[in-house]
């Protein structure tokens, strides 16, 4: 067979080895093949394009991406002006990181942030890599088998594993870096928001927001905040692995994953004066959660108390309240005197109820709180904080081994002392208490 290269025809010499002409003949086998799997997938992705980008899925019926045009003096929201994000994402991340070495780990000294001193866990290969690669709280059976390949009793085991979990929880002063910072963006956000929507029309008048609707041209100042309000979301998202870790890790994934869609849906289609509405919302209440936990850590309980009372007004009253009226009576009764419903409508507001029954989800977990708190008297543990593991199992520990050493503790009831004996002296096999009993040892 001839062999095409180009426009000229080269038959191949009757001498030339087998093996050569074979692999001329498949290479050129495979040219046309790649060729044609890349044509495909070309023909794929434009035909997913153009699928995706229907007008009757993005704008009111009537209404054509022709009707969008831009000129000079009017500009609508473009969907490749979301990947600005990104860069100012990892721009924040950089500040942030500035922030909290130069601002609040100082900060947290001065304000008499302590860290707790854990005792170290030995260094022993065989658990560090049980530890690192299969289990962080094993079993009865695993430590039984650990204890054994370590020479060691299944207590100290046990112990080692719980020193070494402990030595993973983040400090009081990274907690404090992290609420501070969050503290400072949600009411840098916040107040931003304000200033934006201060002189706008549908902050006042809720049926401003779908007068002209689609064609209602972005304005820079509202360009902005929303590249505010996403660029923060995405640096969390990249900060993910290294903040702290709580029990709702992966629910938090699931928010931010969830926060960044809503925002960039809400701007491809143009739902730019609801989307400000609903961050201007939810920002209101994070600024009063914040410093709620910046007093939790510098253990000033009766003004932690009193913010989360204030955070939990503000919270129900903004999201039980002002968001049902403001946003989702807006978008599902207002917007119907301006243009029949299709699938941008109907997939607005699925978005926006999934996003109030969280709303009532966390509502009722804080009204749980509130209400422990007038009862009892004491606020509830944030269920979502991965607490240290408690101490006492520790102190037993060393009770013990210095029971070994012939030294032994009582503790003293009324005065809450200690008594001490030497080793030494005789010690008495029981212990008289504070009522004049005596008890065993």
């Amino acid at each position: 067979r001839p062999l095409m290269f180009g426009s000229r025809t080269l038959f191949p010499s009757v001498r030339t080895t087998s093996w050569h002409s074979s692999a001329a003949r498949d290479s050129q086998a495979e040219q046309p093949s790649k060729k044609g799997a890349g044509k495909w997938s070309i023909r794929m992705a434009r035909s997913l394009y153009e699928w995706l980008w229907q007008h009757e899925f993005w704008l009111p019926p009537g209404i054509t991406w022709e009707d969008m045009q831009e000129s000079e003096d009017i500009h609508y929201p473009q969907p490749r002006d979301l990947l600005l994000s990104i860069p100012f994402a990892l721009i924040l991340v950089v500040i942030r990181c500035a922030f909290e070495r130069a601002i609040a780990l100082p900060l947290s000294t001065k304000l008499g942030v302590r860290d707790k001193q854990r005792p170290k866990a030995q260094p022993n290969p065989v658990l560090e890599t049980f530890y690192s690669t299969r289990c962080k709280n094993p079993g009865e059976g695993e430590l039984l088998s650990l204890a054994k390949q370590c020479d060691l009793a299944v207590r100290k085991v046990e112990k080692w594993f719980r020193r070494r979990r402990n030595m993973d929880r983040p400090s009081l002063s990274k907690k404090f870096s992290e609420a501070c910072w969050r503290f400072t963006f949600y009411i840098i956000s916040f107040f931003t928001g304000l200033a934006v929507l201060y002189d706008k029309p549908w902050f006042w008048d809720h049926r401003e927001c779908w007068t002209g609707y689609p064609q209602q041209p972005l304005q820079p100042s509202l360009f902005w905040y929303y590249m505010l309000e996403l660029s923060f979301y995405w640096s969390l998202v990249f900060t993910l692995p290294f903040d702290v870790k709580r029990k709702d890790f992966k629910e938090q994934i699931v928010h931010h994953a969830a926060t960044i869609f809503l925002i960039s849906f809400s701007y491809c289609a143009n739902y730019i004066r609801i989307g400000t509405l609903v961050m201007v919302i939810h920002d209101a209440s994070d600024c009063f959660l914040e410093p709620t936990k910046i007093f939790n850590y510098m253990k000033w309980k009766k003004t932690c108390d009193s913010l989360f009372m204030i955070f939990s007004a503000v919270f129900l009253i903004s999201r039980l309240v002002i968001y049902p009226y403001t946003v989702l009576y807006n978008t599902y009764y207002y917007s119907m005197e301006i243009f029949q419903p299709f699938f941008g409508y109907y997939f607005v507001n699925v978005l926006l109820v999934i996003l109030q029954l969280l709303h009532v989800f966390w509502s009722c977990l804080i009204i749980h709180m509130v209400y422990k708190f007038i009862i009892q008297g004491t606020m509830e543990k944030d269920m979502r904080s991965d607490t240290e593991e408690s101490d006492k199992d520790e102190e037993r520990d060393i009770i013990r081994e210095k029971e070994k050493n012939g030294i032994t503790y009582f503790s003293n009831v009324t005065s809450n002392g200690y008594i001490q004996r030497n080793g030494s002296e005789p010690l008495d096999n029981r212990a008289h208490l504070a009522n004049g009993h005596a008890k065993e040892r």
